[in-house]
């Protein structure tokens, strides 16, 4: 298919998506089948893209990163959920927590973390979500009592990618609970600290290479050098770096979309009934040419809330948008792929069906359909 959205793409995001892709190609793709099988974490793989600098995508150069724009990095995002759905949202979680870092940490933070951050040599982790609480970060539970040096961090976390597999954490906890949404804070844990344990390691539907994992925290002690700017400020820290995280779970979807597509294509050209390729079928043809429109709509405007994003204008409603469409779009076309497939396209021996199953937690974490629907109803109003 023609690529005709790569001329309103500049020089350095064509090269990086280039890049992206013949990584995610030859590095990522050959073992993102066994990987579902077993669930293995793709140990290996996370090096050498670490390596080639995908890892610190949003960490500036003076720390070790790539320091790619916004845009860049949703590209290439899209370009590894092609590969893999789960080996994607593992790299952006663990990008996620260096661009926080890099953000609002202090320079002696920065000078800490981030180096080996940006390589992969450490992995990072988003404990946010609690066993009772989601979307509802302001019925969070989890504290941090400040005692001399240190905080002391109790509590548990649920739906933690990386969680199993960190070094480096930041972890949302109440440290005032009189303040309600200005008490809580944002705390660098170590996950080698012996109040950090794992207490389950989650078995999922799909995106099998992102381990999801349970977190129990008891007494773990969190030195004081290690909050994130002020205390109280963990809340509004969060609700500011929302808007990237919901658009690059869209280019994850997309990514996902697109291989469900390209393989619907293919098989489409190369199935045969009553005399011609399937593809030559009108309702064949129409399902594609439905499914074609949807990714490159959803392409475009997540590109589009992407730049809103790099640019630091106000974009809560296109990120949701963004989001909310390409999650619904990706679910829709992978099963319409696993349809064109026919019974082919229900066996494992294919990969369509691990692509219908990768992408329908995107249209559950980083907020839910639900959430998003609310958010761009709100500003309707």
């Amino acid at each position: 298919m023609s690529d005709i959205s790569a001329a309103f793409l500049s020089e350095q995001e064509i090269m990086i998506r280039a890049s992206a892709r013949k990584v995610a190609a030859e590095v990522v793709a050959p073992t993102a089948a066994e990987r579902d099988r077993t669930g293995q974490w793709p140990r290996s793989e996370l090096a050498t893209v670490g390596e080639l600098g995908f890892m610190g995508m949003l960490t500036p150069e003076a720390h070790g990163g790539s320091g790619a724009s916004f845009v860049e990095y949703c590209l290439a995002i899209e370009a590894f959920a092609a590969a893999d759905a789960g080996f994607a949202t593992l790299m952006h979680v663990h990008n996620s927590v260096g661009f926080m870092i890099g953000r609002a940490g202090s320079e002696a933070q920065k000078r800490k973390y981030l180096p080996r951050l940006a390589t992969g040599e450490h992995i990072g982790a988003f404990l946010l979500s609690e066993p009772h609480a989601g979307s509802d970060t302001a019925a969070f539970r989890t504290t941090a009592r400040r005692e001399g040096g240190h905080y002391v961090v109790n509590g548990s976390k649920q739906f933690i990618s990386n969680g199993s597999e960190a070094s480096v954490g930041l972890v949302l906890a109440v440290t005032d609970k009189s303040a309600g949404k200005n008490g809580s804070s944002l705390l660098i844990v170590d996950a080698k600290d012996p109040g950090y344990k794992v207490a389950r390691v989650e078995h999922k539907l799909g995106q099998r290479s992102a381990h999801v994992a349970q977190i129990q925290l008891d007494d773990c002690r969190v030195p004081v050098e290690d909050l994130i700017g002020e205390e109280g400020s963990g809340y509004r820290r969060i609700m500011a770096s929302l808007s990237e995280g919901r658009v690059a779970i869209a280019a994850v979807a997309i990514g996902a979309a697109r291989a469900a597509l390209d393989a619907a294509v293919k098989y489409a050209k190369e199935r045969e009934a009553y005399g011609a390729p399937i593809i030559k079928l009108q309702g064949v043809g129409f399902d594609l040419a439905d499914m074609a429109t949807k990714v490159e709509v959803a392409h475009q405007f997540m590109l589009h809330a992407a730049r809103l994003c790099e640019a630091g204008l106000p974009c809560a409603k296109e990120a949701s948008m963004a989001k909310l469409f390409a999650s619904e779009m990706a679910e829709a076309v992978c099963s319409d792929a696993v349809q064109i497939h026919g019974g082919y396209g229900y066996l494992t021996d294919f990969p369509v069906e691990r692509y219908y199953r990768d992408v329908r937690v995107t249209k559950i974490y980083e907020g839910t359909s639900h959430i998003q629907k609310l958010i761009i109803a709100r500003s309707l109003a």
